[in-house]
């Protein structure tokens, strides 16, 4: 198991939390507001970094002492997704996010995971001429793209 960072000629790959949450998908804007209230997930020359994977079906029953109530039937929810993206590896840091996004999740038991990982961070090296680079390429990455939320 690799347990340290490490570099590359290009990239360092660096200890951090990978933190993962699963939510309605119509919840995501208001918990990460939070989130980013509190940290501006940073990568790089970019802010407001986090994965939202597509809708899925989060499947549950509510037992007894739920907000709910008991249920015998099994329930299934659709557009649910997850979401994930990475902190510094700082306990408090992680304490406060995970505060938040508690208290901005409309579940009474979130699913809210974080897990230790080695993740990229590029130098910074002069790559402009790199014809894989999405600025080098045709297609629609040369299309503007629209903005998801302008008050972010």
């Amino acid at each position: 198991m690799i347990d340290s960072g490490f570099e590359t000629k290009s990239v360092r790959m660096q200890l951090l939390l990978l933190v993962s949450f699963q939510a309605p998908a119509a919840d995501v804007d208001r918990i990460m507001d939070a989130v980013v209230a509190i940290t501006p997930l940073g990568m790089g020359n970019y802010d407001s970094n986090a994965f939202q994977s597509a809708d899925g079906v989060e499947r549950y029953r509510p037992l007894e002492g739920a907000a709910a109530g008991a249920e015998t039937l099994l329930r299934q929810r659709p557009g649910t997704v997850e979401v994930s993206f990475e902190l510094p590896d700082d306990q408090g840091l992680a304490a406060r996010v995970v505060e938040a996004i508690y208290q901005a999740h409309s579940y009474e038991e979130p699913v809210i995971r974080i897990q230790p990982l080695l993740a990229s961070r590029t130098k910074g090296l002069d790559d402009r001429a790199n014809p894989n680079r999405w600025w080098n390429t045709a297609g629609d990455w040369k299309k503007a793209a629209s903005p998801v939320r302008e008050d972010a």
